[in-house]
């Protein structure tokens, strides 16, 4: 299914046909509320974005006049968090992915804030919007001659521990080095020795985050790996979440027609809503892995100047920086490296 079309002015006065997407993500590719926030802010007043094909070059416009619902990808929300206000009175349905690791020990983040300060962070969003709209992320889960199963169940713990009033789900992924070559190469040139999981390691891992569950209670998930975990009650998750926006959205009927959802009122004899949905959403763009459902993202591969070492959409750290600055020394354009 293609999102409708509309026309629209640009910033150059030119007339243009953009996409009209229901969900937007900001963003799978780069880091909008850690770096992009004033911008994403400015163009959502605007109305549009431009977006370019990262296969081919292409620009795209993105109009969000017909936009209900936004999820936000980040491992540093806190730049964003001023604009909770607008963010609610101007999007009113959105939710936050909150990537929270911890790697500090190794650097292999090394432009996030230390984990206590992320943490905080974290706290902090979850009591000014609510948990069940602020899911926690360890992703990706790394091993290597340093780091074992045992020494990545102590780290989860602790942030578990602390997040355990302030959030309903845990997501993670087994990192899969060996299929990015980038990673791989940017691994190699760190001198990290890297471990791929086994399904071995998977169980154990799974195993011994179900026994932490036991404190928790979080509903957990994993995002885009093939191996069954359910008898440890971690589920295939949905990160694009059509089930999460209609248990924190139903009120919006637009929303709720284009995920295919009806709606019963509760009656007098029977006080629970029925909810009905009569429609596969999944986003067939996606790897065959992934559970989300259809939405636009509008970010940009390097872009993002965390400087994970793991990182996937990042050709190297250095193309990163030199992409941010650009952005720096233009922040007011329409795409978001200001090119």
């Amino acid at each position: 299914m293609s999102w409708i079309k509309l026309d629209l002015t640009n910033d150059q006065g030119q007339n243009v046909s953009a996409q009209a997407p229901i969900i937007v993500s900001a963003s799978r590719s780069t880091d909008i509320p850690a770096f992009y926030a004033d911008w994403f802010i400015e163009r959502w007043k605007k109305g549009y974005i431009k977006w370019k094909n990262p296969f081919n070059g292409v620009p795209l416009y993105v109009s969000f006049e017909k936009t209900r619902a936004v999820v936000f990808w980040t491992k540093n929300p806190r730049p964003m968090m001023k604009y909770l206000p607008f963010l609610i009175e101007n999007i009113k349905n959105f939710y936050f992915q909150f990537t929270l690791n911890d790697y500090d020990l190794e650097g292999y983040e090394g432009n996030v804030p230390p984990v206590q300060s992320r943490i905080n962070t974290f706290i902090e969003l979850s009591k000014q919007i609510g948990r069940k709209q602020v899911i926690w992320r360890f992703d990706p889960m790394i091993l290597t001659d340093a780091i074992t199963v045992d020494i990545l169940l102590d780290r989860v713990k602790n942030i578990g521990d602390q997040l355990q009033h302030y959030t309903n789900k845990l997501v993670f992924s087994f990192a899969d080095i060996g299929i990015y070559k980038k990673v791989a190469t940017n691994l190699k040139k760190e001198n990290i020795v890297y471990q791929e999981f086994t399904e071995t390691t998977m169980h154990q891992f799974a195993k011994g985050l179900q026994e932490l569950n036991k404190e928790w209670n979080f509903e957990i998930g994993t995002c885009a790996e093939k191996i069954d975990l359910k008898q440890y009650g971690i589920v295939h998750n949905k990160c694009v979440d059509d089930d999460l926006m209609i248990d924190l959205f139903q009120h919006d009927e637009e929303l709720m027609k284009f995920l295919g959802v009806t709606i019963t009122p509760a009656t007098l004899f029977d006080p629970t809503p029925k909810i009905e949905k009569k429609k596969n959403n999944k986003d067939k763009g996606q790897r065959e892995l992934c559970g989300c459902i259809k939405s636009k993202d509008i970010g940009q591969y390097n872009t993002c100047p965390h400087e994970c070492v793991y990182c996937y959409a990042n050709t190297s750290i250095e193309v990163a920086r030199k992409n941010y600055k650009t952005h720096k020394e233009n922040p007011v354009r329409d795409t978001i490296t200001g090119l």
